[in-house]
């Protein structure tokens, strides 16, 4: 890994409730040039076209593919990620979209925040992440 990653869990043991299994740290020690990505949507990145209707994995499966296109052109990989920052529009998405982004980033224990909000951009879209990484100095 690129970068210290301290106080490893996955949600399975921290939400036992709840179906969700991602992999997370508590702290994120990077090292090399920062990469900050736009929060990305259920939206094409060519098109712009809205992807998905209202399905929270259809958006989130989207916008993760906007995340790994978006990280190789700035020359990163998912291993960059440090933080990441999710933004749901009903609490009720909370669980498809964190086992979608978990099977995008299953091993790579990024730090996130989760934040419900009353809209985003365009009314169809229900979810958004926000990324950033760190591409390390010795890649």
């Amino acid at each position: 890994m690129p970068h210290e990653r301290f106080r490893k869990f996955n949600t399975r043991e921290t939400y036992p409730n709840q179906s969700i299994n991602n992999d997370l740290c508590q702290a994120v020690k990077a090292r090399g040039t920062m990469v900050f990505l736009r929060g990305q949507v259920g939206q094409d990145l060519d098109s712009f076209d809205s992807v998905g209707g209202s399905d929270p994995v259809a958006q989130t499966n989207q916008a993760m593919k906007n995340v790994m296109q978006l990280l190789e052109e700035a020359g990163a990989n998912k291993n960059h990620i440090c933080r990441m920052q999710v933004f749901l529009t009903d609490r009720a998405y909370r669980d498809p979209v964190y086992q979608t982004i978990g099977k995008w980033l299953e091993g790579v224990f990024p730090v996130s925040t989760g934040l419900i909000v009353d809209g985003l951009a365009r009314p169809e879209w229900v979810m958004e992440i926000e990324v950033t990484a760190m591409i390390p100095n010795d890649e």
